[in-house]
């Protein structure tokens, strides 16, 4: 899956190229950012077409929980097993992230056993993601990567360094740093706008 941030991001946000010696750490950083964020989240963020995903409905509506939501190929019931019934015709998607089954049918005939009876888990097939990543969600990933790639020194939770008469510290409440990429509350509070919400539709596997 791709980084949310960039060499470029980072660069441009620290006005120079990047060392050496930064370049050789950069790539696990952003990728360790890039997880961090996306599990918090609970969000991929980057576009991804044809998504397959299984979802137990509240009622008749099941809510997809990655956004945006740019389209919806199919819905399919899905009984015991995990047997696929066949698709749903009738079903209607709100253009957002919920898909009403009030009206939904199968395409053709249920298995004898399944007739009369609703199914109770449905496989969606979807696209979703942005085409850019929002600059919010670049500019947390960049400020958790730089937190670290600037720090002084190596362990984890060391904010102050001493080499002889030379004596380095960073700017109080920068939050943890060292070797590791690190989400602070700071970095939280920026994602609020993506962060993890409650759903009524429950997954029960992913596609």
């Amino acid at each position: 899956m791709p980084d949310l941030a960039s060499v470029d991001d980072l660069a441009a946000r620290l006005g120079r190229p990047l060392t050496p010696e930064e370049s050789a750490r950069v790539g696990a950083l952003l990728a360790d950012a890039s997880a961090l964020i996306r599990d918090y989240t609970r969000q991929e963020f980057t576009a991804v077409s044809g998504d397959s995903i299984v979802l137990r409905p509240v009622g008749v509506t099941l809510r997809l929980p990655q956004r945006p939501v740019t389209a919806v190929t199919s819905v399919s019931a899905i009984g015991p097993g995990g047997q696929t019934l066949g698709e749903l015709t009738g079903w209607v998607w709100d253009g957002r992230d919920k898909i009403d089954l009030s009206c939904a049918a199968p395409s053709g005939t249920w298995p004898t056993s399944r007739r009369g009876h609703r199914p109770d888990t449905y496989r969606v097939v979807y696209d979703h993601g942005y085409a850019t990543v929002p600059p919010g969600v670049v500019a947390a990933a960049c400020t958790m990567v730089l937190r670290t790639l600037l720090s002084p020194s190596m362990t984890p939770g060391m904010v102050a360094e001493r080499i002889g008469a030379y004596n380095y510290q960073l700017q109080q409440g920068m939050g943890a740093v060292g070797a590791t990429v690190v989400m602070t509350a700071a970095d939280e509070r920026a994602l609020s706008r993506w962060g993890p919400r409650r759903y009524g539709t429950i997954q029960v596997e992913a596609g």
